[in-house]
């Protein structure tokens, strides 16, 4: 395979210790359970393109996102406390970003398109909470915070009526930004 598809695909590396030690897996797709591969995942190495890890199976659970580079303790860096369980490749988009933002559940309420990054909706829209979506066009992170920190959610293409029902009750998305090919 050429550096050039590599790149396009993505590749992650994950080690069972921390600092890239104990045994590792290679990855280069979406795995839902990496349990039947390592122990434990306590570092990582991003060699190409982005990923979410989840820490629960079948991409479920807390949700953080990934670029190119290494993370020889990412476990204490992003507070995980139940190592990586599951992981899915980000694609590499080219062309527009469109996603619909919804202020209830099942498309409810005020929305508002967006094509560009939002980091504050309160602000922007007057939307105390975004409960349902649609992304049209591109890949997306949501975070719970303004200013795109918190806790976060990955959006590919496709409709999502109820983030209560995706396991995330309670959380209210108030920034959202798009995944760029600068991963890549």
């Amino acid at each position: 395979m050429s550096n050039t598809d590599m790149n396009m695909r993505g590749k992650i590396t994950f080690y069972e210790e921390k600092n890239f030690q104990g045994r590792s897996y290679e990855c280069m797709s979406d795995c839902s359970d990496m349990t039947s591969y390592l122990s434990r995942c306590h570092s990582c190495r991003v060699e190409s393109g982005c990923f979410m890890v989840y820490d629960r199976a079948n991409y479920m659970g807390n949700q953080f996102f990934m670029r190119r580079g290494e993370y020889s303790d990412y476990m204490s860096m992003m507070g995980m406390s139940s190592g990586i369980k599951s992981c899915r490749m980000i694609p590499m988009h080219r062309g527009q970003f469109r996603m619909k933002i919804y202020e209830r559940e099942n498309f409810g309420g005020q929305s508002h398109e967006l094509m560009e990054d939002c980091d504050n909706i309160m602000d922007r829209y007057r939307m105390s909470d975004c409960q349902s979506c649609n992304v049209m066009d591109g890949h997306w992170l949501m975070y719970d915070q303004p200013s795109f920190r918190g806790r976060m959610m990955y959006m590919r293409p496709g409709e999502y009526r109820s983030f209560r029902d995706m396991g995330m009750s309670g959380m209210k998305f108030m920034s959202m930004r798009r995944i760029m090919d600068s991963c890549y």
